[in-house]
């Protein structure tokens, strides 16, 4: 790790997951240089900005909401679903910091979280051995050779994609649909009952609150933060490619930052000390993070902080648990009293979601949402027993009233996962379980920021 990073330096170093079966290598390279020609997605000013609204998470001063796609698909780019997942972060957010007392971080699985790490190469039906669906910005879900083969044509519409999801995500943030005035207009259609209905008596509370601001002279023209907000986007740094083709340099500081997103993470697959993936993301000054998984021990952990954060920047890494419901309550403190003993300053937050899959019965890929919320409550747990932060929830969600993962207060069913089973790669929760979930992790924190107080 001593020696010069430079955007392309990774591609001395051993790279896993990314595709290197593209039929035209010169049509990839010409995808390549048209992504280096286009302009940036988000900048350098921006990702600084949530390097420091992360800080604020490390130092337990905030809390970090990080959801989304498990994968972005162009079949389901609509306006609508931007608004719902949009809609959907706003209503946990708001759930969050009424409880917790703590202004939310928001970052979205969005703009960009296209490709996913498999576990084979190929998959055979009645067989067939084709490659794996790898995301739709590397090849196509349909089990033909024609959409199965690498299209480097695909990283260009996932780039323009991404550009148009961010331009509306930045209208919806500023241009008034944000307003806290308007609370009641982001409830769900479908969610007249469990969450919905608690989150409706929550906006009462708040439309009385704002009510009185108002009166006293607290509007939105006199402070203007009450009607926007700042949603900042992340995905997993896989494809190096297009992350080296969207790294530029920041001409005030001489700084290289990633602009495909303001926050990346390297999977729990790709977190290999001497990879690739390590290498490209210890030279960018965005935030990233890493996932822990249920093998990583505090030897495999401090030398990846120390390569990914040598400076001990406050905010700038964000370590991403996912061990699953029954082995986070072992696997987690050891590491948590490690770099706490070692004076790291991380961001800790959990994602509940990839240690909790299982095939149903009737063949179909779930996560039970008793077991998401056990990892959560197991998470916070240690964190409070180990004197740490918990900072932060990473879910794969969406806005739409799907039914892929079983369970929560709308009771979805193993029988009911085939009628509306939608997702490109892993199960989601739905609005109605998202927002179910925010209430009782509210709830936690809220019970835990009470013992503390007594305590004191």
């Amino acid at each position: 790790m001593t020696t010069r990073w430079t955007p392309t330096s990774w591609k001395t170093k051993p790279g896993l997951h990314m595709p290197n079966d593209y039929p035209d290598a010169r049509a990839l390279q010409m995808a390549e240089d048209e992504l280096r020609a286009l302009p940036p997605l988000v900048f350098a000013g921006e990702a600084r900005r949530l390097t420091a609204e992360l800080a604020r998470v490390e130092a337990g001063e905030a809390f970090l909401l990080q959801g989304g796609d498990c994968a972005e698909s162009f079949k389901e780019f609509s306006a609508d679903n931007i608004r719902d997942t949009f809609r959907l972060l706003l209503q946990m957010a708001v759930v969050l910091t009424f409880a917790g007392r703590k202004p939310v971080v928001k970052v979205g699985r969005i703009a960009g979280q296209f490709a996913k790490p498999r576990s084979a190469p190929t998959e055979v039906i009645d067989g067939v051995e084709l490659p794996s669906y790898r995301g739709d910005n590397i090849n196509g879900m349909a089990f033909t050779p024609e959409e199965r083969a690498p299209d480097p044509q695909r990283l260009i519409r996932a780039y323009h994609q991404s550009a148009s999801t961010l331009n509306l995500l930045r209208a919806f943030a500023s241009g008034g649909y944000a307003d806290l005035h308007n609370i009641h207009r982001w409830t769900l259609g479908f969610a007249d009952h469990g969450a919905g209905a608690q989150y409706r008596e929550l906006a009462e509370k708040i439309t009385e609150a704002l009510a009185f601001m108002e009166a006293v002279g607290v509007t939105p023209e006199t402070h203007p933060d009450l009607s926007r907000v700042e949603v900042f986007t992340s995905h997993e740094a896989l494809l190096l490619n297009v992350e080296t083709a969207l790294t530029r340099i920041d001409s005030g500081s001489g700084e290289w930052f990633d602009t495909s997103a303001h926050m990346l993470w390297i999977g729990e697959r790709t977190r290999q000390l001497d990879g690739a993936h390590i290498e490209f993301m210890r030279g960018i000054n965005n935030p990233i993070g890493v996932k822990c998984g249920p093998t990583m021990e505090p030897d495999d952990l401090l030398p990846l902080i120390d390569a990914l954060n040598p400076n001990n920047i406050p905010g700038r890494l964000t370590l991403i648990g996912r061990f699953g419901h029954e082995k986070v309550g072992d696997r987690l403190p050891r590491l948590m009293r490690a770099v706490k003993a070692a004076g790291k300053r991380v961001v800790w937050s959990i994602d509940p979601m990839h240690g909790n899959t299982l095939k149903a019965a009737n063949g179909y890929k779930t996560r039970p949402f008793d077991r998401v919320l056990g990892e959560v409550k197991g998470f916070i747990e240690v964190a409070e027993s180990e004197g740490v932060h918990p900072g932060g929830v990473h879910l794969e969600m969406t806005g739409q009233n799907v039914t892929e993962c079983i369970g929560g207060a709308t009771a979805v069913t193993e029988d009911d996962l085939s009628s509306r089973y939608h997702t490109h790669c892993d199960p989601r929760l739905n609005a109605d379980q998202a927002l179910e979930l925010a209430f009782l992790v509210a709830e936690r924190l809220k019970q835990g920021r009470i013992s503390r107080s007594q305590a004191a």
